[in-house]
């Protein structure tokens, strides 16, 4: 039994999926199991084998009844740094995992790992250190920028042409979810990942107001992008109630290239080439019309 924590997420989803097209058995866990009734995976080639569980990372019990009978698991949080003094949910799922005799886990990390020298890199070197240290065989996995990050533009977009983008001139190579979800796949069900970890990106290099550009030509539509200035965005960040080191942290590397590289990794592991931006905005095209529901957003890395 493979385990998703997760589930209502856009990887966990996509994960799910994956796995019931294969036909193997996979349990769903999310903190709001009714979300996924029926599954992620409505549409694959089978979602009988997927079992939809409750679990939440401040309740260990349903943590254990989770982790129960599971051999590998795909392991994330939406614990975002700053929330807590340290990591506290990644920690509670390795912990469960290994009181279930998990033997291989694969976590969803952040495209630089433990480095940086600030807050984020603390934060994210001591959740990485709770899955490595953990006596379990461990894949990290670190994508940069999600292509679902262009979702949060949707509310905009319904209401008008016009959306404001923090960093809008800043490049990444945005990864799809489901790209990270398949190398995760091919981590939990074949050999040669253990003990390693993999940074993903997508194939092309593209700045926020470049994917704004291509989701124009998509919908057919004339949009426009409006950059705040950084002390605009550090306030709009402080309000929301960020703590102001993790702001000047997101702040200081939005000006390094982190994420600037496009990385042969999804392909060399699943045997496909990595979805474009324009493919990614072409799918999910009726997210930005009028008529469309609020997306879920992906939890920020």
């Amino acid at each position: 039994m493979i385990l998703v924590t997760g589930a209502s997420g856009h990887v966990g989803g996509a994960l799910v999926a994956q796995l019931a097209a294969q036909h193997r058995p996979v349990r769903a866990m999310t903190r709001r199991p009714r979300e996924l009734t029926p599954p992620p995976c409505a549409g694959a080639a089978s979602d009988a084998e997927v079992e939809v569980v409750y679990g939440d990372c401040a309740d260990p019990g349903s943590l254990r009844a989770a982790f129960d009978g599971v051999d590998r698991a795909f392991l994330m949080t939406a614990q975002t740094p700053g929330g807590a003094e340290r990591p506290t949910h990644l920690p509670a799922l390795v912990r469960a995992a290994q009181l279930a005799g998990v033997r291989h886990v694969v976590a969803l990390s952040v495209y630089t790992g433990g480095s940086g020298g600030d807050v984020l890199a603390d934060w994210n070197a001591r959740a990485e250190a709770a899955v490595t240290a953990g006596g379990m065989d461990w894949t990290l996995l670190r994508p940069g920028r999600f292509m679902t990050n262009a979702l949060q533009w949707a509310p905009q977009l319904r209401a008008g042409d016009t959306v404001t983008l923090p960093f809008a001139h800043r490049a990444a190579a945005s990864v799809a979810p489901a790209d990270v979800a398949a190398v995760a796949l091919a981590a939990l069900t074949t050999d040669g990942h253990r003990n390693t970890a993999h940074r993903l990106s997508g194939p092309q290099l593209h700045t926020p107001a470049e994917e704004l550009a291509i989701l124009a030509r998509v919908l057919g539509r004339e949009l426009r992008a409006v950059e705040p200035p950084p002390d605009a965005v550090r306030a709009g960040m402080l309000a929301a109630g960020t703590p102001r080191e993790v702001v000047d942290a997101i702040v200081a590397r939005a000006a390094g290239d982190d994420g600037t590289e496009v990385l042969p990794t999804v392909e060399q592991i699943t045997g496909r080439p990595p979805t474009t931006f324009a493919d990614f905005a072409r799918a999910h095209a009726a997210l930005f019309t009028r008529t469309a529901t609020d997306p879920a957003e992906e939890p920020a890395t």
